[in-house]
């Protein structure tokens, strides 16, 4: 149910993982390796004792809602970003090494790449990465906003 949110904690760099597992797997697997469990599901919010019941609607709004109890910054950057799709660590990869794997025009054009150590998926810094930092940016300066 927070699978968009998950996606772009992963972006803003923080090591979290998404998984549709019962409610009792999840509470045990969170405790085990020290995580939150941030969830919409009140049953699954009473399960165990470290978990954050989001009540915000909108993706934005869950990224500052989430960041705020946590008490966590957002990046300014996307140097720390994980991967997306299975939050693998990224490395630095040169264009020799993705050249036969992403589209000829962004393995011409493109400067950088980086890899998921994990699941292989390849980034690079495209059109998508300005709206990643874009969206970043209004949720840094709504927690700057809302600050006492």
């Amino acid at each position: 149910m927070l699978g968009s949110l998950a996606r772009w904690l992963r972006l803003a760099g923080f090591d979290c993982e998404y998984s549709g597992a019962d409610d009792r797997t999840l509470a045990r697997r969170a405790e085990a390796e020290g995580r939150w469990l941030v969830t919409r599901d009140r049953g699954l919010a009473a399960v165990g004792p470290r978990t954050l019941l989001v009540r915000a609607e909108s993706l934005d709004d869950q990224l500052v809602e989430v960041l705020r109890r946590l008490e966590l910054e957002p990046p300014g950057d996307l140097e720390s970003a994980r991967c997306a799709a299975c939050n693998g660590e990224l490395a630095t990869a040169d264009r020799a090494e993705v050249v036969d794997r992403v589209p000829p025009y962004v393995a011409a054009t493109a400067t950088r790449f980086r890899v998921c150590r994990s699941c292989g998926r390849i980034y690079w810094p495209g059109s998508h990465a300005a709206r990643i930092r874009h969206r970043l940016e209004r949720v840094r300066a709504a927690l700057g906003a809302e600050d006492p």
